[in-house]
């Protein structure tokens, strides 16, 4: 099977120093001081990770009402990131549709224990 990417390969030790978890969003506010819109998000990813924060671009295709509650996937072990006023804790997961907009990678069930990794 041929690949067609730019990246190089990596070794299966890599992905898995990449932490990926499940959460849920339970606060969603408008990020006017970003440089293009975007939203602040806090995202609970349960008892033993607790509440973290981060911004998303997800302006175009989501409703701050809307993400409220709703599970969605991040990477936790990146390390804080300054984002004009705001600090980012999390990478928020998402795909490009085809014009550019951000599509969130979200679990099909709600029913995933909060901070539960991907595998």
């Amino acid at each position: 099977m041929k690949t067609n990417t730019n990246t190089p390969p990596i070794d299966f030790s890599d992905f898995l120093k990449v932490d990926i978890r499940v959460g849920k969003i339970i606060a969603v506010n408008d990020f006017p001081k970003a440089r293009k819109p975007a939203y602040q998000l806090q995202i609970d990813f349960g008892p033993t990770i607790g509440i973290k924060k981060t911004s998303a671009q997800i302006t175009a295709r989501y409703q701050a009402a809307d993400l409220l509650h709703t599970h969605v996937l991040a990477v936790v072990n990146f390390p804080p990131k300054q984002i004009a006023n705001f600090m980012s804790e999390v990478l928020v997961l998402g795909l490009s549709d085809e014009q550019g907009d951000i599509v969130l990678l979200r679990p099909d069930a709600d029913d995933i224990p909060l901070g539960s990794r991907m595998h």
